[in-house]
């Protein structure tokens, strides 16, 4: 079984909201997905590692092997070259946790194209098709998807940084979440 972008959008919506539990119709509605959809998902993540099924009805993200999967992996799996500039939603070092942390001249921090968009910059292309709507009415999401972009297309300082940073809000313990690993 081939991995997915959208997998990993499953596994980061997840991973944003730890103690919640998602049915799949909730959580595909979350992330204009069909329930289907969010089920292949869950089962191919499950298949490579980055997700752990105790039961049908039960899943949860690996946060380790997640966090080792996006700072080593998926920028040779999922590149994320730049491109024109137009209007759209920050990402990468535009959006936070990043762009408090990091100085970026005008029009220069990356976005996803998207009609809603309120700042300029180069594009680029946001992991799936639906990230950057997800990512809008979801800031903890959208703090993820960030991350990740910088890990994606940065340079070295804004990936070490990015990295960093994705390993806290990943690895954070938090109160009454079970660990999956």
């Amino acid at each position: 079984m081939e991995l997915k972008p959208q997998d990993l959008l499953v596994l980061l919506k997840v991973a944003a909201h730890p103690p919640q539990r998602w049915t799949y119709v909730a959580l595909g509605g979350a992330l204009n997905m069909s329930a289907s959809e969010t089920h292949a998902c869950v089962k191919r993540a499950v298949a490579s590692g980055l997700a752990l099924a105790p039961s049908r009805s039960e899943w949860s993200p690996i946060r380790p092997n997640l966090l080792e999967f996006m700072l080593y992996g998926v920028r040779y799996v999922w590149p994320a070259p730049l491109g024109p500039v137009k209007r759209g939603v920050p990402t990468a070092f535009g959006a936070e946790p990043l762009a408090s942390q990091l100085t970026a001249a005008a029009g220069e921090a990356p976005v996803w194209a998207h009609p809603d968009g309120k700042t300029k910059g180069p594009t680029l292309p946001p992991l799936y098709r639906t990230a950057p709507h997800a990512a809008l009415t979801d800031p903890a999401l959208h703090r993820l998807l960030a991350l990740l972009d910088a890990l994606r297309t940065g340079r070295a300082r804004e990936r070490n940084l990015a990295a960093k940073l994705m390993e806290i809000e990943l690895m954070q313990p938090r109160a009454g979440v079970p660990d999956a690993s």
